[in-house]
């Protein structure tokens, strides 16, 4: 036996038992004649002893110890004089009476502690030292707890887990696929799935009533902190249910992983609201309502009625923010958030604020309006003395999601994200389709095979553009402190309708035919009602983690430009293998 006791096992209750541990050293260090080693596990770290009373034996070998060397020890478990209240092993160390080293290492390339001093290239490069720190050894348990909490809950609610293939067909819209080439059916290739979307509903077609699976999904897309090429979701599909059905069944599954894992408990019932509550009031589809600083519009107040101010006089909507306590902001404050709206990625043109402080209303559009005006403003907004409000201008939905940016940096200049609190909601009546101009065609805000709203079916069925845009789709967001964790949809089930929709999203019915004959032709034997969700599970781990990136929740994850540098791919394939393929490269030389 290798060990009797793990390395974060260990308490006061356990003093003067002979104990064998085993591990890594984390660090060794001597002083006064002692040598301190702790040795650590995943489960925690030990102190370890050898004084100038252990035997030779010990003495000699530790002499020899270096940082990760894995080691086995023997000893007796005392009471430290000098105790660590930081670590749940800090009453006792092990007074060390044998050990053997089971495995030298070479210096690793960064400290392997809880604060490393290695940077995120080279830690991926390394992930499997970075592995053995603390922080990413409880975000890869916790991904474990929520992992078997989801499978407690969706089996206690009926579902079955049923696995569906990762070599299928590519299919058109989303993002790129990845592909696979075909060794036996050359110029083929099968493409790795985006989502189980077609399985699941196959699936319900087939009688499987309640289905999930968490499920690795592939997109070929450029990525940022919360994006990954390959990814998990939480897959889950419904039969003989409408939206409230599938709602209540996953705000349950949400309400048990914050009880089973985090211990915090819901008894409200998650606010719903729509899309265009969302826009208008916060400017994002997935609003963070941790805090308020609710929109205000103000285009029918101030579009003239001041002195020809054109910024306002010209513009489809003009909106406002009050950063409540801001008054006392400095010009170089409000120079700093002007630069940060005029930031690409954010897309506004310049900042309009007005300061409501002891000394009375004072704005940069002090030139345009009266003191009465701008005090009007600010009155009906709800401010009060000492407030900020700060204001933007221009196309609607564009503005609109610059002040959305814009508010949730004050949130966290306001230190008002607070990642221990969570506020979930869900965000539903999405529109069903987005127009594009370049290509003078609709396309699918979620999927060809989303239900359009029921009282809504006129609109649907019109040939009018118009009606058209007005169609909300039968989808649903599940969001949790501004960042969209799931989303679904009542299915179309109906063939009717479905051509309808691929009309709509200028198909042929050849070309529909082609691309998704399989689900249409299985829609003519019975298809039930149905509908279902995915849930971003790599996302939800984060945002229990209280952390904003998704990278340090997956095991070995890839970098921003979608490669593993730990094995150095994607990397190049023999000549043999391509032959055997049947494709030649034709590469463009820089």
């Amino acid at each position: 036996m290798y060990r009797t006791h793990t390395c974060g096992e260990l308490r006061l209750n356990d003093v003067s038992k002979e104990v064998t541990l085993a591990g890594w050293v984390q660090r060794v260090h001597s002083k006064g004649g002692v040598t301190f080693i702790g040795l650590r596990d995943r489960y925690g770290i030990t102190q370890l002893i050898v004084d100038n009373n252990s035997a030779d034996t010990v003495k000699e070998i530790v002499g020899k110890l270096g940082r990760e060397f894995v080691i086995q020890t023997q000893g007796k478990v005392v009471e430290r004089s000098a105790k660590n209240p930081k670590i749940p092993t800090g009453d006792i160390e092990i007074a060390v009476t044998a050990i053997k080293i089971l495995n030298q290492a070479e210096t690793p390339p960064f400290t392997i502690e809880e604060e490393s001093d290695g940077g995120d290239e080279l830690r991926l490069k390394y992930r499997y030292l970075d592995l053995r720190r603390p922080p990413l050894q409880h975000n890869i348990m916790l991904r474990h707890r929520m992992a078997q909490s989801v499978r407690s809950y969706l089996d206690s609610q009926g579902f079955l887990e049923i696995e569906t293939p990762f070599l299928i067909r590519s299919t058109p819209e989303g993002a790129r696929d990845f592909v696979v080439p075909s060794r036996m059916n050359a110029g083929e290739f099968y493409a790795l799935p985006q989502s189980p979307q077609t399985f699941k509903q196959l699936l319900m077609v087939s009688g499987y009533d309640k289905y999930f699976q968490i499920v690795r999904c592939f997109r070929d897309e450029d990525l940022r902190a919360d994006r990954q090429p390959e990814f998990t979701q939480i897959d889950c599909e419904m039969s003989f249910v409408e939206r409230e059905d599938v709602l209540n069944t996953f705000e349950g599954l949400a309400k048990y992983l914050f009880k089973s894992v985090l211990n915090l408990e819901f008894s409200d019932k998650f606010p719903r609201i729509s899309y265009a509550e969302a826009m208008n009031k916060y400017g994002s589809d997935k609003p963070d309502i941790r805090f308020g600083m609710e929109f205000h519009e103000l285009t029918d107040k101030v579009k003239g009625k001041g002195k020809n101010f054109v910024v306002f006089d010209s513009v489809e909507y003009v909106g406002s923010i009050c950063a409540k306590g801001c008054a006392e902001y400095t010009r170089k404050q409000l120079d700093a958030l002007t630069d940060f709206v005029k930031r690409p990625q954010v897309g506004a043109k310049g900042l309009v604020y007005i300061r409501w402080s002891a000394e009375g209303i004072k704005s940069s559009i002090d030139k345009f309006y009266t003191p009465d005006e701008l005090q009007a403003i600010a009155t009906g907004m709800g401010a009060k003395q000492g407030d900020l409000i700060l204001i933007l201008a221009g196309d609607r939905k564009k503005t609109q999601e610059a002040l959305g940016t814009l508010r949730l940096e004050m949130g966290v200049r306001l230190g008002l994200c607070d990642n221990t609190k969570f506020a979930p909601l869900w965000v539903v009546d999405f529109p069903l389709f987005e127009w594009d101009e370049e290509t003078q065609r609709f396309y699918a805000t979620h999927h060809p095979f989303t239900s359009p709203n029921p009282d809504q079916l006129d609109l649907f069925n019109s040939n009018k553009k118009e009606d058209i845009q007005q169609v909300t789709a039968n989808a649903y967001d599940f969001v949790v402190n501004g960042s969209e964790i799931g989303g679904g949809s009542i299915r179309i089930f109906d063939s009717n309708m479905q051509k309808q929709m691929f009309k709509l999203l200028g198909f042929t019915q050849e070309e529909a035919e082609a691309q998704f004959g399989f689900i249409i032709n299985a829609f003519k034997y019975g298809a039930p009602p149905h509908g279902g969700i995915a849930f971003g599970f790599d996302r939800w781990c984060a945002i229990f983690g209280g952390a904003d990136s998704i990278r340090d929740y997956i095991a070995f994850p890839k970098n921003n430009s979608g490669r593993d540098t730990m094995l150095d791919s994607p990397a190049p394939i023999a000549q043999a293998q391509l032959d055997e393929l049947n494709i030649r490269l034709n590469l463009k030389k820089e």
